[in-house]
């Protein structure tokens, strides 16, 4: 029996509205979600003092090395679901939720007894300052304790998203925003809790926020909703699932690596040095969140039209995603110049000498702002080359970041130069771009021969129109 479909069917339409109308709903969600971070750093910063700004910012790639690692573990598990509703496989699509949500809870075990075991090596090992170093440690344990629920949110709005309903991940993201607004307010400013007090806030937000959403799937998607006999393991799911989601997870934690790298070679640098940098990254996380959502929107777009073997459709979506961003990472970089000096009070009380902390920041974002359009790229492709089943290809780009990073990294460590540190980014970009850019064409034209030789009759087109019709 197929699938109803009742959300985007992105196998059908331009390309060009269909990509841009979906980024733009998964961009707003996404915002919401940088609030997390910029409203503990805000609050953090204005009613803790610089050194707790500057120690939740320390601890930045280190959340992003363990969310960006189980994120890409259970995007991978929505792959396979966006492939399946792309085939028209609705049995499929239910067992891709059902196994996912098995293997998101070994995959959230795991992350947090290794995470909190090995946390305060890890800080010393990236050079953390000591007048900093109690406050990270305290953040980044109590965001380590509530792995399980941004696990759950994830994958709850990944297999929302993979079958083309991104609207309600975003209204439940946005309660969940404004949630963690207030409980910032209670926890630090009411109850003194410093950055352990920010963390929690987050923690319970996230844990809110899973709750509507698997309330909305059993209600109002069928497609998602297992039926009792969906509540099996079903190895062959399992092992697609595994080969998507374990290198879209590898590519995470080796980009992280070389961000925590980059970390410690700004760590070298004073407090204000990495106050600066928390601030102007923070700001720098919503401007080019759009670079994030374009991945999120390919991951479904091309994930459906594989499923329905339309490699024209792909090319076109493809196409348009870089469109879309060559204005977008455009528009991006002179919003980040401009407004950075008009933005960066907001992260410090009116008692701390902001002046300080501008040519620091300054300097980070004008060399990345640049380059905004190959961060752009890195996703496009990635997430399209994961899409289409290759996602041990994709690591490659891990890869190519990771070198770039450490390259500049290690450098700037040992001639001790903040715009050769701060250049690590930019250069990594820049490389993988470029790479992803090859690989792509690639696997496209190994993908087209593939095809050609499975189906000659039909050719390189999508299912018939006639026979789509019939099972939706």
């Amino acid at each position: 029996m197929a699938p109803k479909r009742t959300d985007t069917d992105m196998t059908k339409g331009s390309p060009f509205a269909i990509i841009l109308k979906f980024t733009m709903t998964l961009l707003a969600g996404n915002i919401a979600q940088q609030l997390y971070n910029i409203v503990d750093t805000i609050i953090v910063g204005r009613y803790v003092n610089p050194q707790a700004l500057a120690a939740v910012g320390s601890t930045g790639t280190i959340v992003f090395l363990i969310i960006g690692t189980s994120n890409g573990m259970v995007t991978g598990f929505s792959v396979v679901t966006s492939q399946k509703y792309g085939a028209l496989d609705s049995r499929g699509v239910k067992a891709s939720v059902t196994n996912g949500f098995y293997l998101s809870m070994i995959v959230a075990a795991i992350l947090t007894t290794v995470s909190l075991t090995v946390m305060r090596p890890l800080l010393v090992l990236m050079n953390t300052p000591s007048d900093i170093f109690d406050y990270a440690y305290a953040y980044i344990t109590t965001i380590c304790c509530g792995i399980v629920f941004t696990i759950m949110y994830n994958l709850c709005s990944s297999m929302m998203r993979a079958i083309g309903n991104s609207k309600m991940p975003l209204i439940f993201l946005l309660c969940s925003a404004a949630t963690n607004v207030c409980l910032d307010l209670v926890f630090i400013i009411r109850f003194g809790l410093g950055t352990r007090g920010a963390a929690l806030a987050t923690v319970i937000s996230q844990a809110l926020a899973v709750i509507p959403c698997v309330i909305y799937i059993y209600a109002k998607m069928p497609t998602l909703r297992p039926d009792k006999s969906d509540w099996k393991i079903d190895r062959k799911i399992i092992r697609q699932q595994l080969r998507l989601g374990i290198p879209m997870a590898i590519q995470y934690s080796i980009t992280a690596s070389g961000t925590m790298i980059m970390q410690s070679a700004f760590n070298t640098f004073d407090s204000i040095a990495v106050g600066a940098i928390t601030a102007a990254s923070r700001f720098q996380g919503i401007i080019t969140q759009g670079m994030f959502t374009v991945g999120q929107t390919m991951a479904a777009f091309v994930g459906q039209n594989y499923g329905a073997k339309d490699m024209k459709r792909i090319k076109k979506g493809v196409s348009s995603a870089l469109k879309i961003y060559i204005v977008y990472s455009i528009a991006a970089a002179v919003l980040a110049i401009v407004a950075l000096p008009h933005v960066l009070w907001l992260f410090f009380d009116s008692d701390v000498d902001v002046s300080l902390y501008i040519p620091w920041a300054r300097t980070y974002i004008m060399e990345c702002a640049v380059c905004y359009f190959f961060l752009s790229a890195i996703f496009i492709y990635r997430n399209t080359i994961q899409s289409v089943g290759y996602a041990g290809i994709a690591t490659v780009l891990g890869f190519v970041e990771l070198g770039a990073r450490m390259i500049t990294s290690f450098y700037s460590i040992h001639v001790h130069n903040y715009n050769i540190a701060v250049a690590s980014d930019p250069f990594a970009w820049i490389t993988a771009g470029i790479a992803g850019m090859v690989i792509t064409m690639v696997i496209f034209k190994k993908i087209e021969r593939r095809w050609a030789a499975e189906s000659p009759a039909e050719g390189l087109g999508q299912i018939p129109v006639s026979a789509r019709s019939k099972a939706s």
